[in-house]
């Protein structure tokens, strides 16, 4: 009976929030690592039991990508970055391997709600919204990564691989290349609530 118990105890539905950081970068056929802009991620996720290994793990984030440019020579330094924001939902298969450890593979789908470019130079300061219309709005992909689970408190380290292009084929965009993807790793803290 006790054995019963505790079966049913593992597979009852948790959730919680969760946020950290995003590394991200904007990849073509010639992608530059050195391009990496220091973002956020928050949101909410839950998770449903599927058996007491494997689980269904859908979330809302609220998350930032793009890409930075530093730039240097003879006459002018600065910083150029290209920065969007999204509202993302990844819906996750997670395998446990251990008690604590487990793996994460699934789909998202993003909405683009805003972005900003801002160029500092020696020279001069800018700052100006983009208009998201200029910007295919919707971003899917694929992610993975692994995760920590503690009693209360799970830690997690995720790649987010773009399948669809940021850019307009009119190349309306003067600030990415129209094949330009998204490419962002994010690392963060999740906390549990039941």
């Amino acid at each position: 009976m006790s054995f019963t118990g505790m079966q049913a105890q593992e597979k009852i539905a948790s959730y919680g929030f969760k946020g950290g950081l995003n590394f991200s970068n904007l990849y073509t056929d010639t992608v530059d690592d050195n391009n990496v802009l220091t973002g956020f991620n928050a949101g909410l996720y839950a998770k449903f039991p599927i058996t007491n290994s494997i689980a269904i793990q859908p979330e809302i984030n609220y998350t930032t990508k793009g890409a930075e440019l530093v730039y240097n020579n003879a006459i002018i330094q600065g910083t150029a970055k290209f920065n969007v924001n999204y509202i993302e939902v990844p819906v996750l298969l997670v395998a446990n391997i251990t008690e604590n450890f487990n793996v994460h593979v699934g789909p998202y789908a993003a909405y683009m709600v805003s972005g900003k470019t801002t160029n500092d130079s020696n020279f001069s300061s800018s700052q100006r919204e983009l208009d998201t219309n200029d910007f295919n709005k919707f971003d899917a992909g694929i992610s993975g990564g692994v995760g920590i689970d503690l009693d209360a408190v799970n830690f997690g380290v995720r790649y987010n691989y773009g399948l669809t292009k940021i850019g307009k084929d009119d190349s309306s965009s003067n600030f990415i290349s129209s094949d330009a993807k998204n490419s962002v790793l994010n690392v963060y803290v999740g906390l549990r609530l039941n």
